[in-house]
């Protein structure tokens, strides 16, 4: 069986490596632990086909210790026994380096039975995850590993690999070929790569074996032939997954920093994964925690909106979805409501807030006069601009204010409302 290509061309040292210069670049961490050859037991977290498994690779090659590989996806802890019995042997007189991949698969169980042996040192391990080891990974095993997260691919540094695969598929497969791919091509399958180096890859090897050369051998690899390869650009998004609340927070930060285009962008990213229900609840939510009494119609606008995409489906929900993201967007903003709850549930869950004042207790009931409950009641309506000042809050907390007014149109009409009527 032929090997695939990204395997072909697995660069074999940290200067082939592309991307992840933050981390493997001149003078950075993770390149200077490699260098130092003092591998501590670390974890490595990113989207797939960004160089964890290949950066894992190289350190095996420069370090003593016999290597062993696991996937978690398939491995088991008679798996983890078998490689802990080879120690203190003869050829393990340097101790273990396992490589386990995927490491969010494994069970509490499984991970803490490398523990003893990560303590002593006879085993270091490196652990690839595609998902936030701080939600997956368990803490005894993340206090003693060191966490190296590993980004997307630049397109310009994803056409770097494409090119080198280019050349090796020239001097091994196509020996003899007059092979021509355009730059075209490349650009576009490293921009509809979503940042995985193997995707690109694949694309380009398939846009290879879609060739038919002429009566003279020629290749021409077309930026049409590219884009049959990759048929849709990539994107990461995973419901269950890290991605999913990221695209989420910058969803909501964008409409909070009212950018109308961010906002849109990452609305289109929701959508193109078909996820309308955490659209609508996330619109909902902003509403209400980012405009609130800014414009308080809002909310009511955006349930509309809400109600009318899932009434709708996509692809045609998209549109009330824009409007309600667009509206949000630029309305004036006031986190005071938020603030306000937030105070108040917090001065519940750690203080003793006391009593309810007695005259604001319930007195429709008989028994309510004989103890004391609502004889000292005022009732607003029967005073002017229907107001009266009197105690609501309990004694412990009396002077405790939750509200604050924002500095908005429709809060400071009210502030000043208010204001008016108290001081009269």
């Amino acid at each position: 069986m032929k090997t695939p290509l990204p395997d072909r061309i697995r660069p074999q040292t940290l200067d082939e490596v592309v991307g992840q210069a933050h981390l493997i670049g001149e003078g950075k961490i993770l390149r200077n632990i490699i260098e130092n050859n003092e591998i501590p037991n670390m974890i490595f977290y990113g989207p797939s086909g960004v160089g964890k498994t290949t950066v894992a690779n190289i350190i095996a090659q420069r370090t003593g210790k016999t290597l062993h590989r696991l996937n978690a996806t398939t491995a088991s802890v008679a798996d983890i026994k078998n490689i802990v019995s080879t120690l203190d042997s003869f050829l393990t007189m340097d101790g273990v380096l396992l490589y386990l991949d995927e490491i969010q698969h494994f069970n509490k169980k499984q991970q803490q039975s490398l523990l003893e042996f990560m303590e002593n040192g006879k085993i270091t391990l490196i652990a690839s995850t595609t998902e936030n080891p701080y939600f997956y990974v368990y803490n005894a095993v993340l206090s003693r590993s060191v966490v190296f997260e590993f980004k997307p691919i630049e397109p310009a540094d994803v056409e770097k690999a494409l090119f080198r695969a280019v050349d090796e598929l020239k001097k091994t497969d196509y020996t003899g070929f007059d092979v021509s791919v355009s730059d075209d091509a490349v650009r576009h399958m490293a921009n509809s790569s979503g940042g995985d180096v193997r995707k690109a890859l694949n694309s380009l090897e398939l846009t290879f074996l879609a060739a038919h050369p002429d009566k003279d051998k020629k290749i021409e690899i077309t930026l049409d032939s590219a884009v049959q390869a990759t048929q849709k650009k990539v994107m990461r998004y995973d419901r269950d997954g890290d991605s999913h609340y990221d695209i989420l927070s910058a969803f909501q930060k964008s409409i909070r920093g009212s950018d109308p285009d961010a906002a849109i962008h990452y609305l289109a990213r929701l959508i193109s994964a078909g996820d309308l229900p955490s659209i609508c609840r996330r619109l909902l939510v902003i509403s209400a925690e980012d405009i609130g009494l800014a414009y308080p119609q809002a909310i009511s606008i955006v349930k509309s909106c809400v109600d009318s995409a899932l009434q709708l489906g996509l692809p045609e929900a998209r549109i009330p979805l824009a409007e309600a993201v667009i509206l949000l967007a630029t309305a004036p903003k006031s986190n005071s409501a938020i603030m306000a709850i937030d105070k108040a549930m917090t001065d519940i869950e750690k203080s003793d807030t006391g009593d309810i004042p007695a005259h604001i207790k319930d007195a429709h009931y008989g028994g309510a006069l004989k103890l004391g409950h609502g004889t000292e009641y005022k009732y607003p309506h029967s005073y002017p601009n229907h107001y009266v000042e009197q105690q609501y809050l309990p004694d412990n907390i009396r002077d405790t204010k939750y509200y604050e007014y924002g500095d908005n149109k429709t809060e400071m009409a009210a502030k000043a409302y208010w204001d008016k009527i108290k001081k009269s």
